[in-house]
Parts: structure tokens; sequence; C-alpha cells
């Protein structure tokens, strides 16, 4: 089975943050070990095939998340643990960084647990965000009412440092300014606190790993048990987000177009020059997103009212408008179709719309744009 495992590597405590230079040399070193390998030789001998990986260095260390086909959760663990461990010690400049966290985030007995519970009182929620919410606390977060305050603590400056490499949207984007220029006529400031904004931010930085990590494993269930999401019997953690009325088109070409999409969304994010969101697709990434930011910061009990208010102050300038949301209504089938509605300008909401550019000066990866099968065909039309 592919496990993602995600490894938390610190720099050596004291030591200074690393700066932009420093954080592109480790991007590299550790880029330049870990795509060597084919195979991790685990426990008892048994060989765990390395599939890919994602690096992402931040000023206090970094988050690799390395995909593995392994027998068990724990021999993927343990597996990528002494790889990483090794890593480091061979190599000068890492040498004294530390592991603080190497588990899967999401495997198999998630989705189990909520197969078992499916006809009972424990069944998953239908909320994607309360989905997302329950299984953060089974797998990572503190338990519900005994957050620990040195846990609080270190994701608030975890988060705040995360902030950094989001250089699409500036700390005005989330509604806090040190600009007196700024200020309104009653000489009202910012919207939000700077540590609200930077938490944020960050939230966002670290929604962006769990966004590719669920896709990803989401799209290695839908291969297993396809053909699509409405006839599969698996839990998927992010396509279960999506608008319902197109469940039986959601099936494996359609989900690796959407992973395409998101990995290029994402690394936008982390550029200077984000630009507005090119498709349906990325509105419906972006929502998502924002979902898995808000769940992240009030599992760590971060999420007050500021922090809750730049999340919607940032939604409010990515979001050109809302039309998106029309897919979430059932009533609202065929809106953008209806002469009715014309006057309102509601962009083509159909599924085979959705990696479309919305006008010429904007860009879909080739991958996403290019439909040549007959999976993403409206419902009720012909095949």
């Amino acid at each position: 089975m592919t496990y993602v495992v995600t490894v938390d590597a610190e720099v050596p405590e004291g030591a200074p943050e690393l700066d932009a230079l420093q954080r592109e040399g480790v991007i590299n070193l550790l880029g330049k070990y870990l795509d060597q390998l084919d195979a991790i030789e685990g426990p008892d001998d048994l060989e765990v095939d390395v599939l890919d990986r994602v690096i992402a260095v931040h000023p206090g260390g970094a988050i690799v998340k390395v995909f593995v086909d392994a027998p068990t959760l724990e021999i993927a663990e343990e597996a990528v643990h002494a790889v990483m461990t090794d890593i480091l010690e061979r190599t000068e400049l890492l040498a004294e960084w530390t592991i603080a966290r190497c588990e899967v985030e999401l495997h198999e007995g998630i989705a189990q647990q909520g197969l078992d519970a499916a006809d009972g009182p424990d069944a998953p929620p239908s909320d994607p965000a309360e989905r997302a919410r329950r299984h953060r606390e089974a797998l990572t977060g503190p338990e519900s009412g005994k957050l620990d305050e040195a846990e609080v603590k270190a994701m608030r400056s975890k988060l705040r440092a995360m902030g950094t490499q989001l250089h699409a949207f500036p700390l005005d984007s989330f509604g806090f300014t040190e600009d007196k220029e700024d200020e309104d006529e009653e000489g009202y400031g910012p919207l939000v606190t700077q540590e609200a904004a930077e938490i944020a931010a960050g939230t966002l930085v670290y929604g962006i790993h769990l966004l590719v990590d669920e896709l990803f494993a989401d799209l290695g269930r839908l291969e297993n048990d396809g053909p699509n999401v409405a006839e599969s019997d698996e839990v998927f953690m992010v396509l279960d987000g999506l608008p319902e009325r197109y469940v039986l088109k959601y099936d494996v070409l359609f989900v690796r177009r959407l992973v395409t999409t998101a990995v290029c969304m994402t690394a936008r994010l982390t550029q200077p020059n984000f630009g507005p969101l090119t498709c349906v697709a990325e509105e419906l990434l972006m929502r998502l997103l924002l979902t898995e930011a808000e769940v992240t910061a009030d599992l760590y009990g971060l999420l007050d009212d500021d922090v809750r208010r730049a999340l919607e102050i940032l939604a409010d300038e990515v979001y050109e408008d809302m039309d998106h949301e029309w897919l979430y209504q059932p009533a609202a089938d065929g809106i953008d179709e209806d002469p009715a509605f014309a006057h309102m300008g509601i962009a083509p909401m159909g599924i085979n719309d959705w990696f479309k550019p919305f006008n010429e000066g904007r860009f879909v990866h080739v991958y996403a744009a290019d439909d040549d099968s007959e999976a993403a065909t409206e419902p009720g039309t012909e095949e």
C-alpha cells in the first residue's frame, strides 16, 4: 500500500533561522539524496519502494513528505525514519539537525474506521470541514478539551514561521497593515493583529501539505477501488468535499487532473505574483484549502475571531466572485445556462468546464486542460 510519511526536521536548538538562500540550499541537499533512492531497506530486510517526495523548508527546519510502497504503516515509518536519519548524519551542514516527527498522517486505518461505522452513530459526518477536523484529531492533533499549552505555543510559532513562505499574499491581504496611510477617515488601522495575520498565512501553508497529501491518498484509493467516487466503498478526505452532483464523474483521470491543478495552484502561492484563479477547479481547490486552514487553526485552539476574520479577508481578495458556490446548491443546477440569470454573468459551471481557463490571459496546466476521454461527460448526456 502507498503511504505518505511526513518528516519534520528541525535546526539545532539555539541556531539562527535559515535565510532564503540557506533554505534553497537545504532543498537541494535533501533532494539530491532522496532522488537517488528507488527503495529503502526496511526491518527484517523488507524492501520499501520510494515513489515520490515533496520538500518544503521554513526558517526553523524542513518538512519532507516521502511517498512509499510498504507492507505496513509501521514499516513505512521506520524505513523513512532510518533513511532520513542517515541523510542528515551524512550531510555535514545538516548533521546536527534533529527529527522531531516521522509519521504517516493519512492511512488505511482511518478509511476503514469510517467504513466500519458507516451505518452506525459513529458514521463520518457529511460536512467535509467536520470530517477533516476529526481526521486531524485522530492522527496528529491534541485531544478535544485537553489542549497542551506547550503544544499550542509550539504550533503558533511554527505557523507564524511557515507563513513567511506565502509570498503570494502579504499580511495586508489578511487585514493587517503597519502603514498609517491605510487608516480610514475615523482613524481605524489594521482589521486584525499582526499575529493573527501571520497565523492565518501559516495555516494556508500548512494546509497546502495536507491538501496535496490527501489528494494523492484519495487518488491511490480510487485507483485501487474505482471506477469513481460514487461507486467506491472508500472514504475520501478531499474528493468527498467536491460538489455532490458530479460524484459519478470523479474518476481516476479526473483526480489526476485535479492533483495536477492543485500542485500548480499551491506552487503559485509561494511566489510573489499569484495572479487570479484560473479556472473553476482552482476556485474549488482554494475553497478546500481555506477549509484545511480553518480546521488546522481550530484544532490547535488558534481560531479566534481575528484569525477567522483574517482568513475571510483573504477569501474576499482571492475570489473575483462566488459563483462556484452554486455548485453546492442542488436547486441551482444549470443556473449558468438559464437565460433568466444571464445578466449575472455566471461562468460555465459544468464539470466539462472546470479545467478551462476563464479567459485567454489565464493558463491551466496542459495535462489538466486536455480532456481526450469521455470521463468528464455531463450527467444525462450520451457518452
